[in-house]
């Protein structure tokens, strides 16, 4: 189960708690709607959300993230590098944007005995090429939630992989209109089952 920070209804909390694996998101905010079982956390290890984290010591007591065996990295430091030159001209704004942290999060769990785990850049940029089937608007970066998504059917080739939490909306630099398409394609697919929330609220907020 892959559970974003939306809501996640009855069915999902059902989903997941009978999983084999759960990955929650950065602060684990969907941890207080389906408590019990963390296996991995997903964190943007750049810019300010990696700054924050590593930088305050109450998220490492969170207990998604105590019970979390993994941490993935969602951002290689190799590529976001490689973008810091282009978006200083595209998105002056976002200037510590590219920021790494990726080693505190290392070390963290060197410290905590946790595996640390960085998703490689080809999986960003098969993710990029996935999304340009549906023309998005320009966009910075996809979400976390999609990078979580392609390094799940890396690590889990052929499991049932379900997804709770999840509204596609949020921060304008994702293209969520082309990764709710993407999403849903996989799910006709067969390699992703949507646990909706029921009442659907159209406010809530994907990873």
């Amino acid at each position: 189960m892959i559970v974003g920070n939306g809501e996640v209804g009855d069915e999902g909390r059902a989903a997941i708690a009978a999983a084999d694996f759960v990955v929650r998101f950065n602060e684990c905010r969907s941890y207080a709607a389906s408590p019990g079982r963390t296996d991995a956390v997903a964190v943007c290890n750049t810019g300010r959300p990696g700054k924050a984290m590593t930088g305050d010591t109450g998220w490492r007591t969170l207990a998604g993230v105590i019970e979390a065996s993994e941490i993935w990295c969602v951002r290689d430091p190799e590529k976001f590098a490689e973008m810091r030159a282009p978006l200083a001209l595209s998105h002056p704004e976002l200037d510590d944007f590219c920021d790494d942290y990726t080693s505190q999060f290392k070390a963290f769990c060197k410290e905590a005995g946790k595996r640390h785990v960085v998703v490689e850049k080809v999986i960003h940029e098969a993710v990029d090429d996935a999304l340009a089937a549906f023309h998005p608007e320009p966009y910075v970066v996809p979400s976390t939630g999609l990078i979580a998504i392609a390094e799940a059917f890396r690590r889990f080739p052929g499991a049932d992989i379900g997804l709770a939490g999840f509204g596609h909306a949020g921060w304008d630099g994702h293209p969520f209109a082309a990764e709710r398409q993407l999403v849903d394609g996989y799910i006709a697919a067969g390699r992703l089952k949507r646990y909706a929330a029921e009442p659907p609220h159209s406010s809530s907020q994907g990873a």
